[in-house]
């Protein structure tokens, strides 16, 4: 394995709750309105340190999608996921975004989000984003 180049953001960060790696910038937050098994979840217009997982069809509460596993570079663990098609005309505005589950990262302040018993089990998607 190669080298591991890790980008380092400045200003309001989300980062990887299990290694602190920075994920995203609360600047690029594009809705909070979204919600996934976990919990809350927002989308975010970039995020780095990251791999990508393999492409696959999703039913979520807004319709199918075509998405891929969001990986933190520094630790492995899953922190949420990408859009890659939206099939639904209305929801096309989310292909190409971020998804980041706020279980699984700490927020600006440092603060993590713990999953509360209305989290869902069902399909993750937005309520109204």
């Amino acid at each position: 394995m190669g080298k591991l180049f890790v980008v380092y953001l400045e200003g309001r960060i989300y980062s990887c709750k299990h290694c602190q790696t920075h994920l995203a910038l609360y600047d690029d937050i594009v809705s909070k309105a979204f919600h996934s098994r976990h919990g809350k979840a927002y989308l975010f217009n970039k995020a780095v340190n990251i791999t990508l997982g393999s492409k696959e069809e999703r039913l979520m509460m807004t319709g199918m999608h075509t998405v891929a596993d969001i990986f933190c570079v520094g630790c492995g663990s899953i922190v949420g996921w990408k859009y890659e098609v939206a099939h639904e005309k209305a929801q096309k505005y989310k292909e190409g975004k971020f998804i980041l589950e706020r279980f699984k990262v700490s927020g600006p302040d440092g603060t993590n989000y713990w999953v509360s018993h209305e989290a869902q089990v069902g399909g993750s998607d937005a309520d109204d984003a």
